[in-house]
């Protein structure tokens, strides 16, 4: 099979990124990294660093949407950091909805027995896959031809 181009998937939080890369067929996510925000501008250098070292080509940030569909301010702040990141990036910034991701995150992990009382940075990470894996899910097409 031929390998298709990666996306990063970032769960934005005020004091941690959740980061998740799919794989080189496109067609699951894994959390890689967590990211401990200091400032704007150095978290939007690390993460296109991160994109850089994967070959990238767009971003899919988890958007904070209400439970009614409304977006409110933590959903204003994403918007703002993706703006800022497609600027310094040059790649597309997908928004996808993250409602109960991290929900997810925390029920998946618990079925495969860890803890997550203590380990924000593990379910961030995981978060991050999930949003990244419903993006995926959500726009995959047939598999790419064979060589």
């Amino acid at each position: 099979m031929r390998q298709r181009p990666r996306c990063l998937g970032l769960d934005v939080g005020d004091k941690r990124i959740g980061i998740a890369l799919s794989d080189q067929l496109g067609l699951t996510a894994a959390g890689i990294d967590t990211l401990h925000r200091t400032n704007v501008q150095n978290d939007v250098h690390k993460i296109k660093e991160i994109a850089e070292r994967h070959g990238v080509v767009e971003i899919i940030l988890g958007l904070p949407a209400n439970m009614d569909g409304t977006l409110g301010e933590q959903a204003q702040k994403v918007q703002s950091f993706g703006k800022k990141l497609a600027r310094a990036t040059n790649l597309p910034i997908i928004y996808e909805d993250e409602r109960l991701s991290t929900f997810t995150a925390i029920q998946t992990l618990t079925v495969l027995g860890v803890k997550t009382g203590h380990n924000r940075d593990l379910v961030d990470k995981q978060a991050a896959a999930v949003i990244l894996q419903k993006y995926l899910d959500r726009t995959s097409h047939s598999p790419p031809p064979t060589a």
